[in-house]
């Protein structure tokens, strides 16, 4: 898979390589940008199931 994509860039291993940096940053940014977000909604991080603490007991 990463053998034709990386045949099919134009230029030096140098130039494929920064290619492959910017799209990769680029893929990075979108998924915290909007993926995520989007996912955060459906997922149960945020549901507290732990009560308020108990009073301690005065002796």
């Amino acid at each position: 898979m990463y053998g034709p994509l990386w045949r099919t860039l134009p230029g030096p291993w140098w130039v494929k390589a920064l290619i492959v940096l910017v799209l990769v940053l680029a893929i990075v940014a979108v998924l915290f940008m909007w993926v995520f977000p989007i996912v955060a909604l459906y997922m149960p991080f945020n549901d507290n199931t732990v009560g308020a603490p108990l009073p301690l007991p005065v002796s």
